[in-house]
């Protein structure tokens, strides 16, 4: 199993439980085909470089998750079908990039418990 990290742009008229519900499709998405969840950031509404479909906020959120290669192709699949999604990326992280992903995760863990 390699480690990924995806991040997606959702559109901003959502409101919050919409946006949501969408995070929790994708996730159920992940685990459903054999995926596990490492960590899950949504950033929240923010102004993007450019407009993309006249739209110049967005709201952003990030997944890690473990998984088989195969999981990739069905979860952009969803991603290019959902109306919601503006724009993704996925990538498949190293071993260098997965040690600093761990290590910025038990950053944010220390910094959420104080």
């Amino acid at each position: 199993m390699n480690q990924y990290e995806t991040v997606f742009i959702l559109t901003p008229v959502l409101s919050d439980e919409q946006m949501k519900e969408t995070v929790a499709k994708f996730k159920k998405l992940l685990t459903d085909n054999g995926a596990e969840i490492l960590n899950e950031e949504a950033w929240g509404l923010k102004k993007m470089a450019y407009a993309i479909e006249k739209k110049s906020t967005g709201f952003y959120c990030l997944l890690e998750f473990k998984a088989e290669p195969s999981v990739i192709n069905t979860l952009e699949t969803g991603y290019r079908r959902d109306e919601k999604v503006i724009r993704y990326m996925t990538v498949r992280l190293d071993k260098y990039a997965a040690q600093y992903a761990e290590k910025r995760r038990n950053k944010l863990g220390k910094k959420e418990e104080a």
